[in-house]
């Protein structure tokens, strides 16, 4: 997100996103001490109810816990946590829209494979 905001999403969700791409890209591990309140709501100049709310939000779902009068921490599980609700999230909202599109085109599981692998190639994949 590197300080800054978009209209494509509510800005709560937006700072979930920023802490949660952290914890799955290893900038933020496990038992590692968050972003306050305070210090996110200076970074992107919003309404601290608003990054309240992503905040608690990873709270409720157990991905960062709060150590009183300390700060917010990662959660141990908290990668797996994340990884597991985002590879949910991307069949439901990625994967069966477009096998359902490429049923109605005809498409064959082999002619989506190679679809797939030629996308791939045309990539610049490490």
């Amino acid at each position: 997100m590197a300080g800054v905001l978009n209209d494509k999403k509510p800005i709560f969700e937006q700072i979930k996103d920023w802490v949660s791409d952290q914890i799955i890209d290893g900038t933020l591990k496990a038992h590692d001490r968050i972003p306050s309140t305070n210090e996110i709501v200076q970074f992107y100049k919003v309404n601290h109810l608003t990054v309240a709310k992503g905040v608690n939000q990873l709270v409720d779902e157990g991905v960062i816990y709060k150590k009183r009068g300390v700060g917010m921490f990662v959660a141990p599980e908290a990668r797996d946590v994340l990884l597991d609700g985002r590879k949910e999230r991307f069949a439901a909202e990625y994967l069966r829209p477009m096998i359902e599109e490429a049923e109605k085109l005809g498409f064959t599981r082999q002619e989506i494979e190679g679809l797939i692998h030629e996308m791939e190639g045309n990539m610049d994949v490490e």
